[in-house]
């Protein structure tokens, strides 16, 4: 079937001798059939829901209460403008941004564009094993013992070829994260409060709050995000025939990971009224309180190390799609070591280097969040390049930006860009002593 990763789909249901249908699938294998359609759209934004991005809404909520619904508001529009640009890249031209910007641009461009992606991706992927740490030291394991067993893990799945089944489970071991709505509305929030501050914005003019709203976007609007989606979108061979079906997966999975990130904003401002940053991953966790009581802590810790592991695969896979198509090189997570080395030794090489990283002792919590606003800085540098490819049609063809999504998405872009400036100035200046 179009679209799908091959092997993805369960069999076929049975057919009883001398009835006239199928028989009624089990619970199970009705649940697999629904995972099998879930697309790179959907993936990409759930993996946005990872260690850092959890970590981030929640120290939005705990420090700032419901001020940052409003930009989350902003911010998700953006995702969706973004996502859906890579998404019809991918479709429409049968490759990932890597090869495309290898095409389109100049060696030392395309060589920037690559630095900058490399560089934010392993600040994630030390943050993802930070949260697979944090997960499990919620349930008593050392982070010495944790984080080993899970690089090693996380690897052999996706050099081994079960990488498509791994996706799956992760994704649904961070279900758990569908709790939060309901959490939400069980801690009995301030309805009003929250409502207005979603409607318009509630802005502080601090350093503290400009850094929080860069880490919400550079966790939303992760550049890893955008080249995996274009990327498998590519791998899985949907093409402009069938992207109207993608289209909607990627619009839909954007929407619906954001609301769930805007109900952990919500459910954590209501469960923690100390406003301060999150010291523990803990502390994240009480917000789980009003659905799970007791077991809220061992419920967050699950929810937390699917997500983790999930972004864990995803951040060092887009890295590699990226840099091999850059080069010309094989990539397919099907493919063995000896077919892609170049893909899977750079896979390899991230997974195992982010692993190490994440084991130097220190708070797991502030290096998931600055790992975000590493990330929301060099975010506008990439998502200029996926602009720009998008609205030449020696690239796109009939398929390039409207007039009206052209205008959306450099408003998007440019607002991006001029935020990340701004607290980068002021973290120069800072340092300088001159704030």
């Amino acid at each position: 079937m179009t679209g799908l990763r091959e092997g993805a789909l369960p069999p076929p249901g049975e057919v009883a001798p001398g009835r006239p249908g199928p028989v009624r699938r089990p619970l199970r294998r009705r649940v697999l059939m629904l995972l099998a359609f879930m697309g790179p759209g959907i993936i990409a934004a759930n993996a946005g829901n990872d260690a850092g991005g959890i970590a981030t809404y929640a120290s939005a909520g705990a420090q700032f209460g419901y001020r940052t619904l409003f930009a989350m508001l902003l911010v998700t529009v953006a995702l969706v403008v973004v996502q859906e640009m890579c998404a019809r890249l991918g479709a429409y031209t049968g490759e990932g941004l890597g090869a495309l910007i290898r095409e389109q641009f100049s060696i030392r461009v395309t060589a920037f564009a690559l630095a900058a992606l490399i560089v934010a991706n392993v600040g994630l992927v030390v943050s993802e094993f930070a949260g697979i740490a944090a997960a499990l030291e919620l349930l008593h394991v050392s982070r010495y013992i944790s984080i080993p067993v899970a690089a090693v893990a996380i690897w052999a799945l996706v050099v081994f070829g079960s990488y498509k089944y791994a996706e799956r489970l992760f994704l649904v071991l961070s279900l758990v994260f569908f709790a939060y709505p309901v959490a939400a509305f069980l801690s009995h929030p301030d309805y009003a409060q929250a409502g207005a501050q979603l409607a318009y914005p509630h802005f502080l003019a601090t350093k503290a709050f400009l850094l929080l709203v860069v880490a919400l976007i550079g966790t939303t609007i992760t550049p890893y995000m955008q080249f995996y989606v274009a990327a498998a979108v590519a791998d899985r061979g949907i093409g402009p025939a069938d992207y109207p079906g993608e289209k909607l997966d990627t619009i839909a999975g954007s929407i619906f990971c954001n609301l769930i990130s805007m109900f952990i904003i919500i459910a954590t401002a209501a469960a923690i009224h100390v406003r301060a940053p999150l010291e523990s991953a803990k502390q994240a966790a009480q917000a789980l309180t009003p659905v799970a009581g007791r077991f809220a802590t061992q419920l967050f810790a699950i929810g937390l190390l699917g997500a983790s592991a999930l972004a864990a695969a995803v951040v060092p896979l887009s890295t590699a799609y990226a840099i091999s198509e850059a080069t010309g090189a094989e990539r397919s997570v099907s493919k063995s070591f000896r077919q892609a080395p170049l893909f899977l030794g750079l896979f390899t090489g991230q997974v195992f280097i982010g692993g190490a990283i994440a084991l130097i002792p220190g708070n797991l919590i502030k290096l998931l969040v600055e790992a975000q606003v590493l990330n929301g800085l060099i975010t506008p540098i990439l998502l200029t390049y996926v602009l720009i490819l998008a609205n030449r049609s020696s690239v796109l063809g009939d398929a390039t930006n409207g007039r009206a999504f052209k205008i959306v998405a450099t408003i998007s872009v440019a607002a991006v860009a001029v935020l990340s400036v701004t607290v980068l100035l002021q973290s120069v200046l800072g340092g300088l002593g001159l704030t």
